[in-house]
């Protein structure tokens, strides 16, 4: 499973980088115009981008998988590992980006802090969630346009969820709290 990990990292690694690199930038730049800590909520859903360049059948190693002794079930934990990864990467990006801004006198709190990291993380692994399975079922291109609808479909499940838990507790009051049980 190390093995496929890290095969995986190394086609995406430019793609890593790339990504990485744009939320750093991203961040300084959302700054001047929305709250400073706005980003996290883009930051997992952006990092995440670069598992779609492995996907196997656009390398060709699906070919050659079937000789190797890695089941089904690890490549596809290894794309979920990875993905994990990246958000995680992303978010930690997006820290030290905001770590900067506020030694040079931006306002950063932990309230907004875990509030938009709460929204962006479950915002993509729900998209996570319902992309990666459908990747082995559609070629490419086609997963390409599922991993782009999967983001507005969790989206949607989100703000569903949300107006659910406001006929229980008033979100507007517990609005950290409400995204905790999203």
């Amino acid at each position: 499973m190390k093995g496929v990990l890290l095969k995986d990292l190394y086609i995406a690694k430019s793609g890593i980088v790339i990504a990485l690199v744009c939320l750093f930038v991203l961040a300084f730049g959302f700054s001047f115009l929305l709250d400073v800590s706005s980003v996290l909520m883009l930051a997992p859903a952006i990092s995440t981008i670069a598992v779609y360049t492995t996907i196997d059948a656009s390398t060709k190693w699906n070919k050659n998988v079937i000789t190797m002794p890695v089941s089904r079930d690890q490549i596809i934990g290894t794309k979920y590992i990875l993905y994990i990864l990246l958000s995680a990467a992303g978010i930690i990006v997006v820290l030290a980006a905001l770590g900067i801004l506020s030694l040079l006198g931006a306002a950063v709190t932990v309230y907004a802090l875990l509030f938009n990291t709460s929204i962006g993380v479950s915002a993509a692994l729900l998209a996570g969630g319902i992309s990666l399975p459908c990747v082995y079922f559609f070629d490419p291109e086609k997963s390409q346009i599922v991993f782009l609808v999967s983001f507005i479909a969790s989206t949607g499940i989100i703000t569903a969820l949300v107006l659910l838990i406001n006929l229980f507790m008033p979100v507007k009051d517990n609005t950290l709290l409400a995204f905790y049980i999203v």
